[in-house]
């Protein structure tokens, strides 16, 4: 059975409780349609019969919206586990400075909120810079690996070591971030990994890379088998220092079923129609009515009984 952390931060006296969200687009954060679809094909294959078991783990957390997403593929007995700062303080000024431009509003009870609000239990939190990973987290336990933490170089390196010993010998592990323009130290250290070290790409999005410390042919090639059955991605194979990579780009991607929070807000009833005016006055409207719905002959007569009256 997993272990799962319960304990929650407190709020201190005057900080208002975060909002429950009740639909997953409320959750902040950034992870594209298309991502959703590969982490979903990624996850759903480790999942199905051939699938080999082993633990979850996402380094760098920011609201919940990645891991939120991850914690539906956890099956019975596996462990998932989470590591961020939160709101911890950052161990060096570099760190300081980007968690200040970068993650002013993270909380831990921010991120609690939002993954409980669409899981009974909360995951294995470590509230600690990433560098305590493996340390903490089982040798050759996880079959999949997200780390999207620190931008910065010497935190990235560190981070792929991590991975690396964490790691099944077929793990998929992705890293966000790998081309940004405002993050060049994470494309430094993932590259670096890959021209230098035995990090094996498998392919890659706009912005994540997927790759193994295994061997990629596996994935790659029931990864493009499953490729030329969709239409709203597109792919290429490029060749890296004779190694293949898949590249695939968006081509209208729909996101998998979201996960459903556990207390949905209730449906809103909809608002009355009021009636038309002529059809709210006692009267009102009736030489319409009578021209639109009855015989000429018959309103006629209508017409001359009302005259009648009058006189």
């Amino acid at each position: 059975m997993s272990h799962v952390s319960q304990a929650s931060v407190a709020t201190p006296d005057g900080e208002p409780a975060p909002l429950v969200p009740t639909t997953y687009g409320e959750v902040k954060g950034w992870f594209s349609a298309y991502d959703q679809v590969l982490f979903d094909w990624f996850l759903t294959r480790q999942n199905s019969s051939e699938g080999q078991p082993g633990d979850l783990l996402e380094l760098g957390a920011f609201m919940g919206k990645s891991a939120i997403f991850l914690g539906r593929y956890l099956r019975p007995g596996e462990e998932f586990t989470v590591c961020d700062l939160f709101d911890s303080p950052a161990t060096d000024d570099f760190n300081v400075a980007e968690n200040r431009s970068s993650y002013p509003t993270l909380t831990r009870r921010g991120f609690e909120t939002n993954y409980l609000a669409f899981h009974e239990a909360l995951p294995t939190l470590i509230q600690a810079p990433t560098s305590v990973v493996a340390d903490r987290v089982k040798p050759t336990s996880c079959r999949f690996v997200h780390v999207d933490a620190s931008h910065l170089y010497e935190h990235v390196v560190t981070d792929i070591a991590s991975s690396r010993l964490v790691a099944t010998p077929d793990a998929v592990v992705v890293f966000d971030d790998y081309r940004s323009e405002h993050c060049p130290g994470v494309a430094a250290a993932v590259w670096t990994a890959v021209v230098t070290g035995e990090l094996h790409p498998i392919c890659v999005s706009a912005s994540k890379l997927y790759a193994t410390w295994g061997d990629p042919a596996p994935h790659q090639t029931a990864l493009l088998a499953w490729l030329k059955e969709r239409t709203d991605l597109w792919h290429g194979v490029d060749v890296i220092d004779g190694r293949p990579l898949v590249r695939i780009g968006d081509h209208g991607a729909v996101a998998p079923e979201p996960p459903q929070p556990l207390h949905p807000a209730p449906r809103a009833e909809p608002e009355p129609v009021p009636a038309p005016a002529a059809a709210r006055r006692p009267g009102a409207g009736w030489r319409k009515l009578a021209k639109d719905l009855l015989p000429p002959v018959v309103t006629r007569a209508i017409v001359a009984r009302k005259r009648r009256r009058r006189g």
